[in-house]
Order: structure tokens, then sequence, then C-alpha cells
């Protein structure tokens, strides 16, 4: 997914003016949140810092770390934009941009463990645990720090998703809420699934193991997964098999969950 941040900014700074005039009582909240900033990333941190700051790590503080990731690693924002246009594109739900970027936890949690992942790169543990504490609390979505996710992503809803430590996914990904990719016992090292490009999860999935789902596959809700899936290809059940091959060209963007009435005899 190509993302043009700058037009995700136009768009959601049009959308904050419009609410701002729809609803004055909100208008000082799109003024502080988005209206004051002069770009994505600005608006970004401070929306991150508003949402994680506590007693022990305050606004201004996480704000500072924001600041910092996002100035070491422009890629964090541009993937933030990736995301916004994941959502706008996926969701029939949203009205605008303001939804997800002030709402909607799936997307501040992503938001906010980029931020703790890059903690993690710089050796910084304790604090990128702190952010992977704060965004498990507040959005029920527990990914650990050292978790690659790629860019364009979309967490339907979010509560109840958890990313082990070596798992990784990939860009143009959704998954919906409930999803697990975890691993298969107390066996340490690389434990956990990699997840292709344009993968679609459903609610519930459970993904367990270092297995790898191919790009374009999707994985249906309620699923438990224990063997690699190959691309483009469906699988479904517990324990799951394959159930079409191919599947849709872009299950992740057109967000179907429907399966095929046949399915494969045998076990993936």
């Amino acid at each position: 997914m190509v993302s043009d941040t700058p037009s995700r900014w136009r768009q959601l700074r049009e959308a904050a003016e419009q609410a701002a005039r729809d609803e004055p009582r909100l208008s000082s909240m799109m003024s502080a949140t988005i209206l004051s900033h002069g770009d994505l990333a600005s608006a970004l941190s401070y929306q991150i810092a508003r949402k994680l700051g506590d007693a022990e790590l305050g606004p201004m503080s996480v704000r500072e770390v924001c600041a910092q990731a996002f100035a070491a690693d422009p890629a964090i924002v541009a993937a933030a934009g990736a995301d916004l246009q994941a959502v706008e594109e996926r969701d029939p739900a949203i009205k605008s941009l303001l939804q997800p970027f002030l709402y909607f936890k799936g997307f501040q949690a992503i938001q906010a463990h980029r931020v703790s992942h890059w903690l993690w790169s710089q050796g910084r543990e304790t604090l990128a645990f702190h952010f992977q504490s704060r965004m498990s609390e507040l959005f029920q979505v527990d990914i650990h720090p050292a978790a690659t996710l790629g860019a364009g992503l979309f967490f339907d809803h979010g509560t109840g998703i958890v990313i082990g430590e070596t798992a990784v996914v990939g860009d143009e990904v959704s998954m919906l809420h409930a999803v697990t990719l975890g691993g298969t016992g107390a066996e340490r090292g690389d434990r956990h699934p990699k997840i292709g490009r344009g993968v679609l999860l459903g609610a519930g999935a459970k993904v367990l193991g270092n297995i790898a789902i191919g790009d374009y596959a999707k994985i249906a809700s309620g699923s438990v997964v224990l063997k690699p899936v190959p691309a483009h290809c469906t699988a479904a059940g517990v324990p799951a098999r394959l159930v079409n091959c191919p599947t849709g060209e872009q299950p992740a963007r057109t967000m179907d969950h429907t399966l095929a009435d046949i399915a494969y005899d045998f076990v993936i």
C-alpha cells in the first residue's frame, strides 16, 4: 500500500474543522489534538501521550519519547498514514478519519506499539514494556514490544488481540478482535507466526507456533491454525483445514469472510 501521508493529514484536519463547527463543545479537543498541530507526526505524538500518559510517566514525557521515535524513524509516521488509509478503505462504519485517530483502539494500539518497538530496537526495554503495559490496560490489545508490524494495518475493534514476541505481521493485514498470534508451549527462541502481506484474520482466530501464513491467505473466524497455510488459500476449523485455494485476490482489503461450500479432505 502506497500512503499519501500529507493527503491523510489534510483529510484529518478538514474532518476536525467540520466537527468543531458541528459540535462546539468538542472544539477545544479538536484544537488540542489536531488543529493546533502542523503535521501528522505532531498530532500523533500528542494523541499517544494523551492516552498513555499516567502518574509514572506523564503525557509530556510520553510525547517527548514519541517525538524522538518519529524523528529517528520517519517510517513510523508514514505507516500511521497507511493505517489511516486502510481503515478508510476497509471499514464501512467510519464517517471520517476522526474516528480511528481519536476513538478506535485498534488504530491507537498499533501506533503506540510502533513507538514501543522503536524503544525495544534501541535497547530501552523497560520503557518499551511500560508502553506495552499501558497499551494493554487501555486498549485490551497486547503486543510484545519486539513483535514486528508492517504498514497499512487494520485491527477492527481490537479487543483481545494478542501478538507474541517473535511474531511478524506483514503489510496490508486485517485482523478482527480476539485474534492470537501465539506460541505452542514454553519453548524459547523464534516461536511465533509469520503473517504474510494482505492476510485476513477473522475474529477469534488462533495462529500458533513458528509457522508461515502465506500472502493474501484468509483465516476464518474461530479457527485454530497449527500448520503453515499456503499463499492465497483459506483455512477454517479446529484444527484448521484448507477450504479453498485460491481464495480472493486481496481478502484483507475486501474484508470478505465468506467460505467455500466444499472443503479439502485433509488437515493442513
